[in-house]
């Protein structure tokens, strides 16, 4: 057993950051499947492909289900999804990191390198405070969200004991931005509660936040710095102003919110948070919006929540570097400046190689699935954004995909949690090569 064990830690330290990150994702993915296809856990025969499917989208916090979650599993097998999502969630690194730190445990160099290349953060952050901070954060909003939805719930008759664990559940899918319910409908019986749309939306939006921003607010107030960070600052302002602006389009171009007049306003909100902050929840059916506020709800599910949160997408960041390069190149300034702030150019190629990453994804999958799939190409599209956006949304195709186009999706769905840079850099990234110079080629754009 010493000699396996030291074998096993032997090759995690040949890995790459990236590559590790990719190897314990699709570790907690093979296992989660495969616990999944246990008889004991299962309230019907589920093919292997749908289980390997509902686990990806749990431990990518996606939502996207090819099977009912609460008719095709019992409550076992609930727990294992929610499990799942947890990890998911706060990042398998983070997840690990603190078991060690309980523990005891050498906190490594090694370690530090996995959390940085799992977590984007400023460099005046601590790391074992920031997993601590990440890790008591999550339990405090998660039980505080579980025992208001248990109120919420009792207040509109839900059975005692179901309505605790559809509480847990609940927050904790929540506030991961993971978008798994135990209502087939999502949440759509529940569209005029103002209580229950106001508790998923705050657990939602805390949750895409990013763990940056909380840490940062608690380092203000506590005293240990003086200012909140320019990160933060960006952050929060850019997805309130995407979220209000996806809201007024929603509201003032839906026709299929007209039978709801007096919850139109809050049907709206939701809907734009939903897919801001890749929750993925929906309190009407999607596949009724009209083609223009579908566009919307793409873009916004494109952009998607922040860094170092549980939510995914391109990244807010990232849209407000994009939109400084435009905003600069067409002013003709030299450098890219945001609010006063120049931005360094490592960012910039990051954030033009996110973009191009995603853009690429969407493409390909889009292509894919149109070959294997008979549905229309906004329904394709709508799917392949939200998988690789881990946002769960869908106008209803994914319970009838083939299995070409499950397979698709799953890809999706694994690729979009790492992060396509991620991604990429932990399967074409060369360690430690260096290149021989070449001469510069003048490239007219």
């Amino acid at each position: 057993m010493n000699t396996f064990t030291k074998r096993y830690h032997r090759f995690l330290l040949s890995l790459t950051p990236q590559q590790n990150i990719l190897f314990g994702f699709l570790t907690y993915t093979l296992v989660g499947c495969f616990i999944l296809c246990l008889p004991v856990f299962q309230k019907q025969d589920v093919a292997f492909l749908d289980h390997l499917f509902i686990a990806t989208s749990a431990i990518s916090t996606t939502g996207l289900a090819t099977v009912s979650v609460a008719d095709s599993y019992n409550i076992w097998g609930q727990f294992i999804i929610m499990v799942l999502i947890q990890i998911g969630g706060i990042g398998y690194m983070t997840f690990t990191s603190f078991i060690l730190l309980s523990n005891k445990s050498g906190f490594t160099h090694w370690h530090q390198r996995l959390l940085n290349a799992e977590f984007s953060m400023p460099k005046n952050f601590i790391m074992k405070d920031f997993i601590q901070s990440v890790i008591i954060f999550t339990i405090v909003i998660e039980l505080l969200g579980a025992l208001l939805l248990y109120i919420a719930f009792t207040q509109r008759g839900v059975e005692h004991n179901f309505a605790i664990w559809s509480s847990i559940f609940h927050s904790i899918s929540s506030f991961c931005t993971a978008g798994f319910g135990l209502y087939n409908d999502s949440f759509e019986q529940y569209k005029d509660d103002v209580f229950i749309n106001s508790i998923i939306s705050v657990l939602s939006i805390f949750g895409a936040l990013g763990f940056i921003v909380i840490t940062d607010f608690w380092n203000r107030f506590s005293g240990k710095s003086k200012e909140i960070t320019y990160t933060t600052k960006t952050i929060i302002g850019v997805m309130f102003l995407l979220i209000s602006a996806g809201t007024l389009l929603i509201y003032n171009f839906e026709t299929s919110l007209n039978p709801f007049p007096e919850n139109r306003w809050m049907i709206s909100f939701f809907q734009s948070m939903s897919a801001m902050t890749t929750v993925g929840f929906n309190t009407i059916p999607l596949a009724n919006f009209s083609l223009p506020v579908l566009l919307v709800v793409i873009f916004l599910m494109y952009i998607g929540a922040s860094p170092s949160g549980t939510g995914g997408g391109m990244k807010s960041t990232t849209f407000t570097t994009l939109v400084s390069i435009m905003w600069n190149r067409i002013r003709n300034n030299k450098q890219i400046t945001f609010f006063g702030k120049v931005i360094p150019i490592e960012k910039l190629y990051v954030a033009t190689s996110i973009f191009m990453l995603y853009a690429s994804v969407i493409f390909l999958s889009t292509f894919l699935l149109a070959l294997t799939e008979n549905h229309s190409l906004d329904k394709i599209l709508f799917e392949t954004t939200s998988a690789i956006g881990t946002v769960g949304l869908s106008m209803g195709i994914t319970g009838s995909l083939s299995s070409a186009g499950k397979i698709i999706l799953i890809i999706v769905m694994f690729v979009g949690r790492m992060g396509l840079l991620t991604f990429g850099l932990a399967i074409l990234a060369r360690r430690n090569e260096l290149k021989s110079k070449t001469d510069e080629a003048d490239l007219v754009m």
